[in-house]
């Protein structure tokens, strides 16, 4: 029985580097089957596939794994007295052995330190800027304390620029930081605004990795519909909102040396109408255009919280290819087995599971292959 794969991939993806993003061309074949592979024929043959064994000792590399510091966490305590703080019950039971359990029975080697939203701005530069400084300083303990467990994606103070271009001469050149993390939006600037354009110039000359996770602007967060988390819309909203900003305003284009990876499969930007006829079967068929939409969208990465169900992983593997996904987990929001055991369950290959695992990462990451 063919796979998803087969179907979609008439040779091997070539890409190999960021420098060179088409991840294959899909067959004219493909371009007829895909959508009655992904219909409900599809589904109803999910389980004449028996699924991939778990590979011995994956040896996961988690992109997307959230901490908070003992400091950062009494100032949230006191600021969710005042206002309800996003993830605060959650926050609560963070501790660095409760990571590396999860860790260990996930078969995750190393974990990427971010911080996650609501951020650290709350209105008060000085603030944001100590706060900024703490965490990064307390991620790089962590990374000391635990060796080769952690990594670190430094955490920035905006949307002050010029102290974020400081932060980020201190995670890289002090702290040895593996890369920058970001959340969606700040005070409802995207990242693709005009005004972080000198910090993303000093990310592409650092050729550095970014990684995003979604969050809610001002107008949602709470007050969108009462009662209802941010979580249900605005999230996968949002990072969608920043993936536009950030192409439509020619980011991406001027950053050609910086990874960016994207929390939650990317959000809604594959369900949304942004691609367009880009999308179609006769566009997927052929290499992306030069710093087009779909150009972008496929040299970007995409991590699989909340992402790692069977329609997101075919929808990925549709428009980006397999090798374009990283394995994320949302610590302490999701679990690395739980994550596994839905990618188990998503119809991929022994290769695509090994690559997503950590393969696929280690192309960005080259340093973590010892």
């Amino acid at each position: 029985m063919q796979t998803m794969h087969d179907i979609l991939y008439s040779s091997k993806d070539e890409r190999g580097t960021k420098r060179d993003p088409d991840p294959g061309q899909l067959s004219r074949r493909a371009a007829l089957q895909t959508l009655g592979v992904l219909g409900a024929s599809a589904i109803l043959h999910l389980n004449e596939r028996a699924a991939v064994a778990q590979i011995p000792n994956p040896r996961r590399l988690d992109l997307h794994h959230h901490f908070v510091s003992p400091a950062w966490m009494a100032s949230l305590t006191a600021k969710n007295a005042i206002k309800p703080v996003q993830g605060y019950e959650t926050f609560k039971g963070y501790s660095p052995a409760k990571a590396l359990e999860a860790m260990d029975k996930g078969g995750v080697e190393t974990s990427f330190l971010s911080v996650t939203t609501p951020g650290i701005w709350f209105g008060n530069i000085d603030e944001t800027r100590r706060a900024a400084r703490e965490l990064n300083e307390y991620a790089a303990k962590l990374r000391s304390d635990y060796k080769d467990r952690f990594g670190l994606f430094a955490v920035l103070p905006l949307p002050d620029v010029d102290a974020s271009l400081k932060e980020i001469e201190y995670a890289y050149d002090t702290l040895k930081a593996d890369g920058i993390g970001f959340v969606s939006s700040y005070h409802d600037r995207w990242l693709g605004d005009e005004t972080f354009a000198p910090m993303w110039e000093e990310l592409n000359r650092r050729q550095a990795i970014v990684y995003t996770h979604a969050t809610a602007p001002d107008c949602c967060m709470w007050n969108y519909v009462p009662k209802v988390s941010p979580i249900t819309v605005e999230f996968s909203s949002d990072i969608s909102r920043t993936i536009v900003n950030l192409i439509e305003s020619g980011t991406a284009n001027r950053t050609p040396d910086v990874t960016y990876i994207w929390s939650h499969g990317g959000g809604t930007i594959f369900s949304a109408r942004y691609l367009g006829n880009a999308g179609s079967m006769e566009s997927l068929a052929k290499p992306a255009a030069p710093n087009s939409k779909l150009f972008h969208l496929r040299r970007f990465y995409y991590d699989t919280a909340s992402a790692a169900d069977y329609v997101h992983i075919q929808l990925l593997k549709m428009i980006v290819g397999a090798s374009q996904i990283v394995f994320g987990t949302d610590f302490p929001w999701g679990t690395p087995a739980n994550i596994a055991g839905e990618l188990q369950k998503s119809n991929l290959t022994a290769d695509e599971l090994r690559g997503i695992d950590r393969d696929n990462a280690l192309r960005f990451l080259p340093k973590y292959k010892v």
